[in-house]
């Protein structure tokens, strides 16, 4: 029940608030249609359907089976369906799939950015309707709140989740009561129902009924946020909560304002609004700006949860990450990407003044980022869930032609501000691609200047090095390898630790690994330990409580003493083979602004000794 509560609160707020403007945007919007009843029915036989088809059959019934150990989103789907760390190579298939799949999950940004700000933006407008002095207002209002929104975010998912649910819970119960006033005043609009009134609304309008469908989808914007966010409360709680409480509070909201438009076409211009009587108009204000606020915390927590996915997998470079609850792993907080989206969100308020005017740049990204779910779900169909390739394809050919109609229709808002969240996702796949590249290309540089072990020891049979007392431990990727750092301190130092551990850090393609199978160790000749810890992509890289739980009580109290030996380095940007100039010096600018592994690892500062090195790239 709490969980479910909890789901509310984080999970539909997105999809929970657009009855604020989806039907107002059909109808008055940039492409809106003329209001009539076949065009009423229409339009909310589409939106129904929609619902339906999109976030009922498409996500909650089929697409949430690709989790990857009860973790949804793009980037973990990608991790199920290629768990090798090695990158594949450029330009093959698997390749150009985790490139769409990545540029799937950079554009979840651009829709981070803007639906705190078209959603808070819609109710805060509310004011005006009886009160129009207040309009100059509203956009320094809206930032107002979006503020005071990002600062309770370093508060917790879980925190948020349940002081947001039971306001949720008021707002889908006063969203359905809303909708059954208006259903009573007109119950005809009951036969909306009926799928058969989409047809006879595209083959009376045409190629302007086709635009409509780019308003239309802003009724399922938030299905891409809900899978991402599945592994916060469960899908058993997050599927209770849409067939139990929000789709038929949004189906007879929606139908409560098309009977109002049919009443009282005037009401156009806020439907929504119109469904309350005079006397209700300012609370339903008030209600209506805390969901939207709720409605916001869907796509902050899952930018959170991608963030975390994408750093843990090797696209972006190491962030700062709070983790806000000791129970639940995947509920974190990323500090950079709460203050960029706040940034942005109130930059775009500024800008466009208007959620009408918002709306034109709403819902280019998230359709796109869906076709390309569907995409990556087809191979997951095959390969993960080894359906027959007939029962993938048809299924995939069906979503497709949503995914497509809706993306086509988005189109046309490219030019009225949908540009500005397929800039945002160009941009950050670039730094994606780049520090994925850049890495590869650091670890060839690293590997040109290494030796083997093997070959090391050789050489210090020939030469042995004096041993000092104490244990070092060295971090390095390539357990065959001598790493360098252990290189350089021979090598300008002239001594080794008595004891030697190479410890290596593996992220693995599932989101948890138990701590039973967390370490694996072996010993070599000379008083060496070759060392791995294993995590999943969505845990804590905590390396001192992991290796506290070594069995053997002599190695543990010697590496609970021991120095850890980083490799620090210098990157400089050069005209070998590689990447373009400009692109190496994004990948050294964004290697030395990330994060220190010390606190990504959560090693003691006490005991850290780094080592640096110049890297021609």
């Amino acid at each position: 029940m709490l969980r479910g509560l909890g789901a509310l609160g984080i999970v539909y707020g997105d999809i929970g608030t657009s009855p604020l403007y989806a039907l107002r945007e059909c109808f008055g919007g940039h492409f809106g249609i003329a209001l009539s009843s076949t065009n009423v029915y229409g339009v909310l036989s589409l939106t129904l359907w929609s619902l339906i088809f999109v976030i009922s059959i498409k996500y909650l019934t089929l697409i949430t089976r690709a989790h990857n150990a009860g973790e949804g989103g793009i980037l973990a789907l990608i991790a199920l369906l290629f768990p090798s760390r090695e990158s594949p190579r450029v330009y093959s298939a698997a390749w150009l799939l985790i490139v769409l799949g990545l540029f799937g999950a950079a554009l979840l940004y651009g829709d981070g950015m803007i639906t705190p700000a078209i959603s808070v933006l819609s109710a805060v407008e509310g004011v005006a309707i009886d009160a129009p002095w207040m309009t100059p207002y509203v956009p320094p209002l809206t930032v107002l709140i979006l503020v005071a929104l990002f600062m309770i975010q370093h508060r917790g998912t879980a925190r948020v989740g349940f002081l947001f649910g039971p306001v949720m819970l008021v707002w889908f119960v006063v969203l359905a009561v809303l909708g059954v006033h208006g259903i009573l005043q007109h119950p005809r609009i009951l036969n909306a129902l009926n799928p058969v009134y989409a047809w006879v609304f595209f083959a009376h309008n045409g190629m302007h009924g086709f635009w409509v469908l780019g308003a239309v989808f802003l009724v399922v914007t938030g299905g891409e946020a809900l899978y991402a966010d599945m592994g916060h409360f469960g899908i058993h709680a997050i599927r209770r909560a849409w067939f139990w409480i929000v789709l038929p509070a949004l189906a007879l909201n929606y139908l409560g304002q098309g009977a109002i438009l049919l009443v009282s076409p005037s009401s156009v211009t806020h439907p929504f609004f119109a469904l309350a009587p005079l006397w209700g108009h300012y609370p339903l204000v008030v209600l209506s700006t805390m969901a939207t606020v709720i409605a916001s915390q869907a796509v902050i927590t899952g930018s959170f949860s991608l963030t975390m996915q994408a750093v843990q997998l090797g696209y972006i470079p190491r962030l700062k990450v709070e983790h806000t609850s000791a129970k639940e792993y995947g509920q974190i907080y990323v500090p950079l990407i709460n203050w960029i989206l706040l940034l942005f969100s109130c930059a775009l308020v500024v800008s466009f003044g208007t959620s009408s005017n918002l709306a034109a740049a709403y819902g280019v990204a998230v359709t796109t980022t869906m076709g390309i779910t569907t995409l990556l779900f087809f191979f997951a169909m095959q390969r993960v869930l080894n359906w027959p390739s007939w029962v993938a394809w048809a299924v995939s050919a069906l979503f497709l032609v949503a995914d497509l109609s809706f993306f086509s229709a988005n189109l046309a808002k490219v030019a009225q501000g949908g540009w500005f969240p397929l800039l945002v996702g160009l941009s950050i796949l670039l730094v994606m691609t780049t520090w994925k590249t850049g890495r590869a290309i650091l670890n060839s540089r690293l590997a040109e200047g290494s030796m083997s072990l093997e070959a090391l020891w050789e050489q210090l049979e020939r030469h042995p090095a004096p041993r000092v007392p104490g244990t070092a431990i060295y971090m390095y990727s390539n357990l065959g390898s001598a790493p360098p750092a252990l290189l350089s301190n021979l090598r300008h130092n002239h001594v080794l630790h008595e004891q030697i551990a190479i410890l290596t850090v593996t992220i693995s393609a599932v989101p948890f690994v138990r701590p039973k199978n967390r370490l694996s160790y072996q010993r070599l000749k000379n008083n060496v330990l070759i060392m791995e810890l294993r995590f999943g992509f969505m845990q804590r890289l905590d390396i001192p409580a992991a290796l506290r739980r070594i069995d053997d009580t002599e190695l543990r109290d010697a590496l609970a003493e021991g120095v850890f030996v980083l490799g620090r380095e210098t990157l400089l940007a050069t005209e070998r083979p590689g990447m373009a100039i400009w692109r190496e010096q994004l990948f050294a600018l964004m290697a030395r602004n990330a994060q220190r592994a010390t606190e990504f690892f959560c090693l003691p500062s006490e005991r850290v000794l780094e080592i640096g090195t110049q890297v021609e790239l």
